[in-house]
């Protein structure tokens, strides 16, 4: 009988990377991550998982697994630079540094890091740069990427950077796109929110109540989210107050706050988009538009499940929020998936995971195009960036692109990265 691949996961969360990969066939022989609720979740759906919960900072690597095939997990970006700080002596790249750590440590033959799209941008660029630096002078092939989840069956506009790096040699590339993306902000794709969640039956506010199917499964995704489970669980929404009702009710598909009667608009969403044009916060401090509630649209992808998609994501048809198990299917989490804790941390659990439909065949691709045996030649380590698939570029990114160009033209850091490379490859 062929040996599994060995997979380890770090800041493992609910488990949505560890399940698309489980899935794919890989065996997860650790998993760690120190939320309390996460790590319930996680025990729940893989009750036989090595999982220790904890501080990464006190994770001895001598108690991982041997000969480890991937690693898995993308440590949060903490925070901007202060003038003339060193980046790796910063406090806030703690979790970083600990990646790095456990990276040099273990020696898989390939890692996979997935984060947040501001990491190309956070520190002006300083981040994403030091981190591609940090993982080819292990001796990685590195490949950095941009990922459109709904390009790949995820039925919601989510992006997010990806680096996959090996050291086998093989120069990565992603898989092929499964369904077209398209329009304005590539909003347009035939995974939808109707694909996710039509055969759902009616929400409750209970958040105890376990329901019974409506109607049989109207597709593949619902085939794959269904699993073989005869009922819903967790297919609960908030209650809602007299005003935030009437809004609901004159809210059309694809609209905001912005498109709300001024008498319907809420006060605080008003004093928030006048502050943010009259005082000049720093953009990377006011996070986005106040758009506040949002209707989706039944035919496109959603907007990207966050901790507030519960509060602020109303459903395309009936004058509600999304239920947990809406946002579950969103992010491709099966029925079955169970989370622990209360619901706002439930829905923070879903927010931070990949969708494990998008890990899924990120793990197959990697086990039919490259697998895992060494074929290493010691050479200069590859690096390799796709930043957009927009014509457009902000300043920002602009300058990050600038910074990862500059280092691949900079023949002596090459040789310098080249040389401590060779050092582990030999060893």
């Amino acid at each position: 009988m062929k040996q599994k691949p060995k997979a380890v996961a770090l800041f493992c969360g609910a488990g949505g990377l560890s399940l698309g990969f489980k899935r794919a066939g890989f065996d997860l022989l650790f998993s760690t991550d120190i939320d309390t609720d996460a790590v319930q979740s996680y025990r729940t759906f893989f009750p036989s998982a090595n999982v220790w919960r904890g501080d990464i900072r006190q994770l001895d690597p001598a108690t991982l697994p041997n000969s480890v095939d991937i690693l898995l997990g993308g440590p949060p970006c903490q925070g901007f630079s202060s003038a003339g700080q060193k980046f790796w002596d910063d406090e806030r790249n703690k979790l970083l540094t600990e990646y790095i750590r456990i990276l040099d440590a273990s020696r898989p033959k390939w890692f996979l890091m997935e984060n947040v799209e501001g990491l190309l941008t956070a520190w002006d660029g300083q981040y994403i740069c030091e981190t591609v630096k940090a993982v080819l002078s292990l001796g990685y092939n590195v490949t950095l990427e941009k990922i459109y989840a709904h390009a790949y069956g995820v039925p919601q506009r989510r992006k997010r950077v990806v680096l996959v790096g090996n050291r086998l040699g093989h120069i990565f590339r992603f898989p092929p796109h499964s369904h077209n993306v398209s329009g304005a902000i590539f909003r347009k794709s035939e995974a939808t929110f109707l694909e996710a969640t039509s055969d759902l039956p009616p929400a409750t506010t209970d958040s105890e109540r376990v329901i019974k199917y409506a109607r049989p499964s109207q597709n593949d995704l619902q085939n794959w989210l269904r699993s073989d489970q005869t009922d819903v669980a967790q297919h609960f929404y908030f209650v809602q107050g007299d005003d935030q009702r009437a809004r609901m009710a004159v809210l059309k598909p694809g609209q905001t706050m912005n498109d709300l009667p001024e008498e319907l608009q809420h006060d605080s969403f008003k004093r928030r988009a006048n502050r943010r044009v009259c005082d000049g916060t720093p953009t990377e401090k006011r996070g986005g538009a106040p758009s506040g509630i949002k209707r989706l649209i039944a035919d496109e992808p959603a907007l990207t499940i966050t901790g507030a998609a519960m509060r602020e994501f109303i459903h395309p048809s009936e004058n509600r929020p999304l239920s947990l198990r809406e946002c579950a299917r969103l992010q491709t989490f099966p029925d079955n998936y169970i989370f622990s804790g209360t619901a706002a941390s439930c829905l923070q659990q879903i927010a931070n995971a990949v969708p494990p439909l998008l890990a899924e065949i990120i793990a197959a691709h990697i086990v039919k195009e490259y697998g895992f045996g060494v074929v290493y030649e010691p050479k200069r380590p590859h690096f390799q960036f796709s930043l957009t698939q927009s014509n457009g570029m902000s300043p920002a990114l602009r300058k990050t692109e600038r910074m990862l160009k500059e280092f691949i033209d900079d023949e002596e850091a090459q040789l310098k990265l080249f040389e401590k490379a060779t050092r582990y490859v030999l060893s």
